[in-house]
């Protein structure tokens, strides 16, 4: 198959979802500290975040440290930093969760200490957080579906590997890719679902296990950056050809889309999502109310030839 290069851009303004405003305010003599625990800190994608976050701290003048677990595998060690934050009594924290429910105690912790939530590129099974800086994860793995459909001819084998099933972007982004096909193309069969904890190696395995098991298979679909690198690297090892979409836009990604191992990519703006997380705590503090809202700023398509 003539595999086009394209990238699918899903650029966000950092989609904000808000419960209900603090009212509270921090003391102009004390140092204002927003730490931001992240699901982990090993990919491009949460680097480009932590950059973000640290040129909202320097504009608005406040203390912001950022962290995350070696993998997104590490729920128990990202709820320990968690635990490890609020300690410090912040006057403001955000988190991105691996687990959208294992976290709910100590968010509640948090409101009765009346330190605002901030949540960031994953929300949680709560309405403790007061707003959530992301991208409209279902619209974009659905973008993500119709591009797939479009370059394997709206029939075929399609595989799909996420980085997990308990996040909300990893609830997501499978839920909204596997609705957009089932609802749209019916003659396109999903052969195989798996999760590879965001991790580049267990995605390649999980990858190579699947298209060995599958020799017509025509697509694959990564929800994450790790997840898409696996892909791409089991293709490679197998010497397969197949249409391959991701998502996010690391060096190794873009670099594939280049030289058309990868027929594009869900792009999102990481920077602004750790802007507007540190962003969104400090209208917190200030007392101001933050609106409910899911609007990327654009949606579209970037080709190369």
């Amino acid at each position: 198959m003539n595999l086009k290069k394209k990238m699918l851009s899903m650029a966000i303004g950092a989609a904000l979802a808000a419960t209900v405003g603090f009212a509270g305010s921090a003391s102009a003599a004390d140092e204002v500290y927003i730490p931001l625990i992240s699901k982990g800190f090993q990919h491009q994608f949460w680097q480009a975040v932590k950059a973000g976050a640290d040129q909202a701290a320097k504009d608005l003048n406040v203390k912001v440290t950022f962290e995350g677990p070696e993998t997104e595998a590490m729920v128990d060690k990202q709820i320990d930093m968690l635990s490890a934050a609020l300690a410090k009594k912040p006057a403001a924290i955000g988190l991105a969760a691996l687990d959208s429910k294992a976290a709910t105690p100590l968010l509640k912790k948090a409101q009765a200490a009346k330190i605002p939530v901030i949540a960031f590129d994953s929300g949680v099974d709560s309405d403790i957080p007061l707003t959530t800086a992301t991208t409209d994860n279902q619209a974009a793995a659905a973008l993500a579906a119709d591009k797939m459909a479009e370059l394997v001819g709206k029939s075929g084998d399609v595989a799909v590997i996420v980085h997990d099933q308990t996040s909300r972007t990893g609830i997501d982004r499978r839920d909204g890719f596997l609705n957009r096909m089932k609802s749209a193309y019916p003659d396109i069969k999903i052969v195989s679902v798996q999760y590879g904890q965001g991790d580049q190696l267990k995605s390649t395995e999980i990858a190579k296990a699947v298209m060995q098991a599958n020799p017509n298979l025509t697509g694959y679909f990564g929800a994450n950056e790790g997840s898409i690198i696996g892909v791409l690297n089991a293709a490679k090892e197998m010497k397969r050809k197949m249409v391959i979409i991701g998502y996010d836009s690391g060096k190794q990604q873009k670099a594939a889309i280049a030289d058309g191992s990868q027929a594009g990519a869900i792009t999102q703006n990481p920077v602004g999502i750790g802007y507007k997380t540190v962003e969104a705590a400090v209208k917190a503090l200030k007392g101001e109310k933050l609106e409910r809202s899911s609007t990327p700023a654009s949606t579209g398509m970037t080709r190369t030839t």
